[in-house]
């Protein structure tokens, strides 16, 4: 890898696709891992509010949390060995600098039918130095056929608040990313971004969230829609960002 390099691509668009980064088996590991969990039909575990107003149709699973009662060694054990991977470490550090901190890793679930994510950014960007690093990761293609696929604006990290509006339009200058299996994202949390409807059976990913060295832990509590902003700790939203019709 050339360091120097994607760390001036990173800050200059806001995003990195590093294809065929992981080992496949690990991948087939963590895709049986994931759909043995999730089981043929979960259930939304969001408040309905939320659901209804983000537009945003995803069911989380924190496999690596043993205060969670769903906690299973077994089943954490390939999520524990991708983050201990020697290069993804490395990359991280080079992009967050010393002291960068792990948050938790959250696989993002969503069904058959389901809307995706609208348009969001996962932190506040009012502080441009205090930021979340979503680590993105694949362990199945993403076909147009299974929908789902990420849409990123480059160079929206240093853009400021996503503008108000409609959660699932299209926007000029959007760019779709359509990753595969092994496939790394590494993804600012100023980047606006959304995820596709889906079109196939299901479709997930598993994000390791980290931060630069002084960024508070709770820094992805608040999350940043085109029609509000909504707070995860208290599940309520605190900013009502509507355009009347």
């Amino acid at each position: 890898m050339d360091l120097p390099e994607l760390k001036s691509d990173f800050e200059r668009v806001g995003y990195l696709v590093l294809r065929d980064f992981f080992d496949p088996e690990l991948m087939d590991r963590i895709d049986r891992t994931t759909r043995r969990h999730f089981g043929e039909d979960p259930g939304f575990r969001h408040e309905a509010e939320f659901l209804s107003k983000s537009r945003t149709e995803v069911i989380p699973w924190f496999p690596q949390n043993p205060e969670l009662p769903e906690y299973d060694p077994a089943l954490a054990a390939p999520f524990d060995q991708l983050e201990e991977d020697p290069r993804l470490r490395e990359l991280t550090r080079t992009l967050l600098g010393d002291g960068w901190s792990p948050l938790y890793s959250m696989v993002m679930f969503s069904k058959r039918g389901t809307a995706g994510q609208a348009w969001h950014q996962d932190c506040p960007p009012d502080d441009p130095r205090q930021f979340n690093l979503n680590r993105l990761v694949y362990s199945r293609d993403l076909s147009d056929e299974d929908g789902g696929q990420t849409v990123v604006m480059p160079g929206s990290h240093r853009m400021g608040e996503l503008p108000a509006g409609e959660p699932h339009e299209d926007l000029e200058g959007q760019v779709v990313l359509r990753p595969r299996k092994g496939t790394l994202v590494l993804l600012h949390g100023h980047t606006w971004h959304r995820v596709l409807p889906i079109t196939g059976e299901f479709r997930f990913s598993t994000n390791y969230r980290a931060c630069p060295a002084g960024t508070p832990a709770d820094i992805t509590d608040i999350c940043v829609y085109r029609n509000m902003r909504y707070s995860f700790a208290s599940n309520s939203v605190i900013e009502d960002r509507s355009v009347p019709d």
